[in-house]
């Protein structure tokens, strides 16, 4: 922190602040950072909401599951934004929790507004992908292509704004949960590989428009 000296005519002092007003101080850095505890309750608290919808889903005989995307049908394209907080099973959610929660908190600690717009990105190119790409009159559901969205998100933000400890993050992630990038393939039946796909490309847009240097 810094403030204008008594002395300043004998020392030169350099303003800060957008306006360069003296004696404004500025932290750089780290501003639109969130508070690890905030970014945890932000990341559980969504995960929680997808166990209450699972819960009710089953419960009602999946009822639910109407708000997946229906690939290719105009009608459906609202879903897009629906869907990755919607699950075929317990299984299912069970199997994308961990992943959500680690690379969501990741995510979330680089700040709110970054978290929802890298969300908001991956969740469009997954869900234009899966109703591009996979076969019609399927419903497509789950948070995967979100998830796969983190991930080349946190992987490759580093390289995009140059930061010595994002990019360690990244090649860190990708030590863990670089076995995930194989879904973006074709495979297993009942994976949407269309879905990860495009939220691998989706990840990688939104690192190169939050981090790229203007």
């Amino acid at each position: 922190m810094s403030w204008q000296r008594s002395d300043a005519t004998q020392q030169p002092y350099r303003p800060y602040g957008p306006a360069g007003t003296p004696g404004v101080p500025v932290r750089r850095g780290g501003r639109d950072r969130m508070n690890p505890i905030a970014a945890a309750l932000l990341v559980l608290g969504v995960l929680g909401l997808m166990w209450l919808l699972e819960f009710y889903d089953q419960a009602t005989g999946n009822s639910l599951d109407q708000y997946g995307i229906h690939a290719r049908e105009v009608t459906g394209l609202p879903e897009i934004f629906s869907a990755p907080f919607l699950h075929g099973s317990f299984e299912h959610l069970q199997g994308n929790s961990l992943p959500f929660l680690v690379l969501g908190f990741i995510t979330a600690l680089g700040g709110f507004a970054r978290w929802v717009k890298a969300s908001l990105i991956c969740v469009i190119f997954s869900g234009l992908a899966a109703w591009l790409l996979t076969p019609m009159g399927t419903i497509v559901l789950g948070a995967s292509g979100l998830i796969m969205g983190w991930l080349t998100y946190v992987i490759t933000r580093g390289f995009f704004d140059r930061r010595p400890g994002r990019i360690i993050i990244g090649v860190a992630v990708l030590f863990f949960y670089g076995g995930l990038i194989w879904g973006v393939f074709p495979g297993q039946a009942g994976i949407s590989w269309q879905a990860h796909l495009g939220g691998a490309v989706g990840g990688v847009v939104a690192a190169r428009v939050l981090h790229g240097r203007r």
